[in-house]
């Protein structure tokens, strides 16, 4: 879907804030090159605009989503020049654009993220670490995306009781690293699912060495044991009402209690119940 011709206050250029040629020493050059083999989107023939150029550009256009695609694009190639030569991408008109960014999909962009998108916090890192543990949260949001039939279909339109809402909207649920934001294991999926629900696709990005923290509306019997058995350590809250008897007391006040996968039907040891500690 095109986007208004609109460019920044006169004056303000936006590579003035930030060279787009960076994303490209970000995502390197042969990372994006091999998504594009790997999902079939590499270019046959010379373009305009190839496939690896629009990769670039896609990543612009979310880090400036108030900038025309012309600006976004002639900001990107300032800095890819820098990097590739003079001659490395000419500026094209907006229908070339729209034809690229259809030929690319979203194949390449999500093999991407899954490939290069990971924790970054480094022992310095303000925030990022609780003794020997990195710290990351497990949470949800919901984002617009643009007003067209086919993101209508396929995110679905939220709804109040004065009619459906101004835009489409997906659900997305992700790790976050604390200390430098890092979205990481992200997974975006209709309006309508349940947090709960694409958590389950999240989890497998934790990894030992990490405390996962979560609020309460994602605790449950499948979920926790899901995250333990990525090695991470976990801190959840749980709702209220949840019974959790004390099997062990603890000197720091806290105690040991076990899950089970009902309220009303222990399991029997070993039977998939989780010994865990609560305070």
């Amino acid at each position: 879907m095109g986007r208004p011709s609109v460019k920044p206050p006169s004056g303000v250029r936006v590579s003035n804030h930030i060279s787009l040629g960076m994303v490209a020493r970000t995502m390197p050059l042969d990372e994006v090159r091999q998504v594009l083999a790997d999902s079939g989107r590499s270019s046959r023939r010379h373009r305009d605009l190839p496939a690896h150029v629009m990769v670039y550009h896609v990543i612009g256009l979310a880090l400036y989503m108030g900038v025309s695609l012309r600006e976004v694009l002639r900001c990107l190639l300032d800095g890819l020049r820098a990097l590739w030569g003079p001659a490395a991408v000419k500026v094209a008109g907006r229908s070339v654009i729209t034809q690229a960014r259809k030929r690319l999909g979203e194949a390449p962009l999500r093999q991407l993220y899954e490939r290069m998108v990971r924790p970054i916090a480094v022992p310095t890192t303000r925030g990022a670490w609780y003794r020997h543990w990195r710290l990351v949260s497990l949470d949800g949001s919901t984002l617009d995306v643009a007003g067209s039939t086919d993101n209508e279909a396929g995110f679905g339109r939220p709804g109040s009781g004065r009619g459906p809402g101004a835009f489409p909207q997906l659900r997305l649920v992700s790790l976050l690293e604390n200390g430098t934001h890092v979205l990481f294991g992200a997974h975006p999926g209709r309006y309508t699912d349940g947090e709960s629900t694409l958590a389950r696709t999240v989890l497998d990005a934790l990894r030992p060495g990490m405390l996962c923290l979560a609020d309460r509306r994602f605790f449950s019997h499948a979920l926790w044991r899901q995250a333990l058995a990525t090695g991470a350590d976990l801190r959840w809250r749980v709702k209220g009402d949840l019974r959790l008897p004390c099997e062990q007391a603890l000197p720091d006040g806290s105690f040991l209690t076990t899950l089970y996968p009902t309220a009303t039907i222990p399991l029997p040891p070993g039977g998939g119940g989780g010994t865990t500690g609560c305070g």
